[in-house]
């Protein structure tokens, strides 16, 4: 389900936009408060934000099929389809969950593991924000879990004052979570600032040369005496 609609014509043309998978399972959650505060900020910076809710439905993971190879888009036919033109068009992606066991949403954890693999496209500089609520704790390994996806991607991560995460049971709470909601506040500036940044960056500097990528599998086939 979505909220709004960014184009998809190319991060290059028109206003600033960015990505806001929200993955709790809750749709107006304290989730999606923390997102709607960072949204707001963009909005207000002048860049456009749509935000997808995938936490609703249980969403398979990668099976290392190689379709997405040949096809462009994953053999699964559901939201990470509706998502790959949407981030390839966008500036920035902000991805928020709820902390489950101390790490992110199953549904969430699916289908970005489908969306990064999947998406043939060049996301180097496309800027990425992690989101996270929790009672109490765990914030943070979920906090560093989601922020692999954007640094194996060569994306900008967006920090705020403090890590990126609200604490409270409902919504109510994370309201009054004052440091929370303005580190929200914060990022969202943050990631407006960075993405208009990057964008005459481009513009003027071009991107920086990318190498053909070389792997090692660790396996030794000279083994040490």
């Amino acid at each position: 389900m979505t909220d709004k609609t960014i184009g998809t014509t190319g991060s290059d043309a028109g206003v600033p936009r960015v990505l806001i998978i929200n993955g709790s399972p809750h749709k107006a959650g304290c989730t999606a408060t923390a997102l709607g505060q960072v949204a707001a900020e963009l909005e207000a910076a002048g860049v456009a934000t749509e935000t997808v809710w995938v936490g609703n439905k249980v969403q398979g993971g990668c099976m290392g099929c190689g379709f997405c190879a040949k096809a462009g888009r994953c053999v699964k036919d559901d939201v990470v389809n509706e998502l790959l033109p949407k981030f390839e068009a966008a500036d920035g992606l902000v991805v928020g969950t709820a902390v489950h066991y101390a790490s992110a949403s199953g549904s969430v954890t699916g289908v970005l593991d489908r969306l990064f693999y999947a998406s043939g496209f060049d996301k180097r500089f496309k800027c990425g924000a992690a989101v996270v609520s929790c009672r109490r704790g765990g914030a943070s390994a979920t906090f560093d879990q989601l922020n692999k996806y954007f640094t194996i991607a060569q994306m900008p991560v967006v920090s705020s004052r403090y890590w990126n995460s609200v604490h409270g049971h409902a919504p109510e709470d994370v309201r009054r979570d004052v440091e929370g909601m303005q580190t929200m506040r914060m990022l969202g500036r943050n990631m407006a600032f960075l993405v208009k940044s990057i964008r005459l960056g481009k513009a003027e500097l071009g991107l920086p040369e990318l190498e053909e990528p070389q792997w090692t599998n660790f396996m030794d086939e000279h083994p040490r005496d």
